[in-house]
């Protein structure tokens, strides 16, 4: 088959999208600068005469794609020794919960030590070992409580402190806007790797304002913390206008349209329905042996602000109903601006449980960790709606919005 340019443009929005919106971007004179290039244009003047080790993982690059462990390595203005890998690994090797241990990095020589699941002094014994004065942070996140690279984050900064190190972000772009906090906030018994500290479910802050509220809430006492702002990001942008490469953080969050919707499906995976692990599209394909058209229907009547929902069949190639051709929908966003994640992926639980009667929560309760409180799972058992079950976090969203302004670094 022959693609025209025109033909390609119209199969590939997304693509179109990225370079309108990047070029936009160049055009008003403004590029964006993530705190690595910073840093490196002041030949690494704040990590001047310290001795360095770097949390990172593949998302830690330069916009001409090298890594920036390569990078630091190669130049002799900066003294790195070490780097510590997060859930899937500094090289990015390993799958969801999973992680490469302590192993000398072949490109680099450098010792690579295993940070997942580890915090508190055994963390910090880590941190000493490796002889360090000051711990580095540049990780992609993609702004879900859930996603663990931010306790990654957290417990680095908490280890730190009790290793008597210094802690530096690098600042880089929340994919999906930092226009707002949404969904419902963790209550602390429910604290897990998934959830350390009491913030929104989507938490509308970059890496570097989330080190700063994590030191001035949440850590009993506070580490030694500088970071490298960006230049050129303005809150309201998506990832596509920053003009950066996009690297899977994880290896199911292949795109940012994945990570568009994660932080509403991501709850899934509280649930026996498959949330897309196996498949092209994980997060916006959702299914189960037995589910028919009549869940597209229903949750396409609700009318949800910036999203349509297809009527999809797949066979995951892994992960739940593995090579089982099950159905369910696939999340189509027409309108990122409009579009909530968390009410959409409120609705599709609802929705799936009034249509299906196979519908079930994982026996552990997973969705409790994952939401931050029993209030969901027990408001949607009890046939609440989806306005009812939203307005169940509506205050301590508040409450958390206005301790979050406090920390923003950006307009």
């Amino acid at each position: 088959m022959r693609l025209s340019r025109r033909t390609l443009l119209a199969a590939t929005p997304a693509l179109a999208a990225s370079s309108t919106s990047a070029a936009a971007a160049e055009q008003s004179g403004r590029r964006l600068q993530t705190g690595f290039e910073r840093l490196q244009a002041t030949a690494y003047a704040q990590l001047s005469g310290q001795h360095i080790g770097i949390v990172t993982n593949p998302t830690g690059i330069t916009r001409d794609t090298r890594h920036i462990v390569d990078v630091m390595h190669n130049d002799n203005q900066v003294n790195l020794g070490a780097v510590f890998g997060p859930e899937h690994g500094f090289r990015g090797t390993a799958q969801a919960g999973g992680s490469e241990g302590r192993y000398d990095d072949p490109a680099t020589g450098l010792p690579v030590y295993d940070t997942y699941l580890k915090s508190g002094r055994p963390l910090a014994d880590i941190f000493t070992a490796s002889g360090v004065d000051t711990i580095v942070f540049d990780i992609q996140d993609v702004g879900a409580r859930f996603y663990t690279y931010i306790w990654t984050l957290y417990d680095c900064m908490e280890a730190a402190q009790l290793a008597g190190k210094r802690f530096v972000v690098l600042d880089r772009p929340n994919p999906v806007t930092g226009r707002e906090a949404q969904g419902p906030v963790l209550h602390k018994e429910f604290a897990t790797f998934v959830g350390r500290q009491p913030i929104s479910q989507a938490h509308g802050m970059t890496v570097a304002e989330l080190a700063h509220l994590f030191n001035g809430e949440f850590l009993t006492t506070p580490v030694e913390l500088d970071t490298v702002r960006m230049t050129g990001w303005k809150r309201s942008e998506f990832y596509d206008a920053s003009g950066l490469p996009w690297v899977p953080p994880s290896p199911n969050m292949p795109t940012p349209d994945t990570a568009l919707v994660y932080s509403g499906t991501c709850l899934f995976e509280g649930t026996k329905l498959s949330e897309g692990r196996g498949t092209t599209r994980p997060f916006e394909l959702l299914g189960a042996e037995g589910i028919d058209g009549r869940w597209a229907a229903e949750v396409n009547r609700l009318g949800l602000p910036g999203v349509h929902f297809r009527e999809a069949y797949f066979a995951p190639v892994f992960s739940k109903f593995q090579g089982k051709t099950i159905g369910g929908v696939q999340i189509h966003v027409h309108d990122r601006a409009a579009y909530d994640p968390v009410r959409t992926g409120i609705a599709l639980l609802v929705t799936a449980k009034k249509v299906w009667s196979g519908f079930a929560w994982r026996s552990d309760n997973w969705i409790d960790k994952l939401t931050g409180s029993t209030r969901v799972r027990t408001a949607i058992d009890a046939g609440a709606g989806t306005d009812e079950v939203v307005a169940g976090w509506q205050q301590e969203l508040a409450a958390f919005r206005k301790v979050r302004k406090e920390y923003l670094l950006y307009r």
